[in-house]
């Protein structure tokens, strides 16, 4: 019994029917054990060389064989790569997913702003913490569930807030995985009647043992009074919600208005969650501390100048905005462009410093930013 996956046993197969074809020597086929063996790149070269050269000799029945040869070649660097992209992913969320209690606790409290946020959220897995211990202790335990709703204008950083939560609740040992999955109306809602609750059962199973977590929750029933999908969906979500409660962690999360109407939409819905976080818009100074930050990480600097022009659009952004202003995902944008508006203007010049490849100057400011502030 060998321990050669498909596409390895296919190389040696196409090799030993090319090797067989031609009467050769056995080298097709060694060639073919070393790429096996080596994952050297000489040997696939020295392969694709005789490829080659059989498919000029105009022999049909060669060029078929060495052709099949040629795919399965392909096949098996095809599923190598792969194999190599999912093994670094993998490993990158592991090595995400392996922070400790205190660490995990830090990328919290660091956040830029979200005082009050931070502030309850540290509560309550204190709270959960404590709870652990008591039942550990064989103490009386109240049936509470780990289920969050979070509200408030979009970019005000309740994604991150979710995936934080999800790995501390696994520290603490109340989840077994700790994974976020994040899903939306349409991965939810099926377009035909009866298979909506199928595909809500498939996204629940997926998210078994870490957080799940419904961003604008609401769309599964904004149009409540003639949408028999989005009550089929709710129906069993709550059913779900209540189901695994030690097995699933869900947060809801959407705009605070249409969030209480959804609430509203389903006897019990809002029963089964027990945490209703609302985060607040950042302020001028957030939002500065927020573009800092994404330079930081990026490696760009701002010089003065161009730091006191953008704190004063931003005081004047933040004391006018209204309920659709994006936040974080504003700045975001606003540093993209600045990055553009920096490679044009620089692009074109010889010889650049570090300090010309890092430096945001005026005229690096985007346009819209200060349009606003005008207006």
């Amino acid at each position: 019994m060998n321990n050669r996956n498909e596409y390895e046993q296919k190389l040696l197969h196409c090799a030993s029917e090319l090797e067989d074809a031609m009467k050769n020597d056995g080298r097709i086929i060694q060639l073919a054990l070393n790429i096996i063996q080596t994952k050297e790149n000489k040997p696939a070269v020295q392969l694709c060389a005789i490829i080659s050269k059989v498919a000029d000799q105009g022999n049909l029945n060669l060029t078929i064989k060495a052709k099949s040869l040629k795919d399965a070649l392909v096949k098996l660097y095809g599923y190598r790569q792969l194999s190599a992209i999912c093994k670094s992913q993998s490993e990158s969320n592991s090595e995400e997913q392996e922070k400790n209690l205190d660490e995990l606790l830090e990328d919290l409290n660091h956040l830029v702003g979200l005082e009050k946020v931070k502030t309850k959220v540290n509560d309550l897995i204190a709270y959960q913490k404590v709870q652990l211990l008591r039942k550990n202790a064989g103490l009386c335990v109240p049936k509470n569930t780990l289920h969050l709703a979070f509200t408030g204008n979009p970019g005000t950083g309740k994604t991150t807030v979710a995936r934080i939560a999800g790995r501390i609740y696994k520290q603490i040992g109340l989840l077994s995985k700790g994974h976020f999955l994040e899903v939306s109306r349409t991965d939810l809602i099926s377009g035909y009647q009866g298979q909506t609750a199928l595909k809500v059962k498939s996204v629940i199973e997926n998210a078994k043992g870490g957080v799940l977590f419904i961003d604008e929750a609401y769309s599964i029933t904004e149009n409540d009074h003639s949408d028999s999908y989005g009550r089929e969906c709710l129906t069993e979500l709550t059913k779900a919600l209540e189901d695994y409660r030690d097995e699933l962690v869900v947060i809801v999360a959407g705009y605070t208005d249409p969030m209480h109407k959804f609430f509203e939409s389903n006897p019990g819905l809002k029963s089964r969650f027990n945490t209703f976080i609302e985060f607040d818009d950042y302020n001028s100074d957030e939002l500065m501390k927020i573009l800092e930050t994404m330079c930081s990480n990026d490696d760009y600097i701002m010089k003065a100048c161009v730091k006191d022009k953008i704190q004063k659009a931003l005081c004047s952004i933040a004391s006018s905005k209204d309920e659709k202003f994006a936040n974080g995902r504003y700045i975001r944008n606003i540093f993209e462009n600045m990055m553009m508006n920096h490679a044009r203007r620089i692009s074109k010049l010889a010889n650049l410093s570090k300090k010309e490849l890092q430096e945001f100057i005026d005229t690096d400011i985007p346009n819209e930013l200060l349009t606003n502030r005008e207006n």
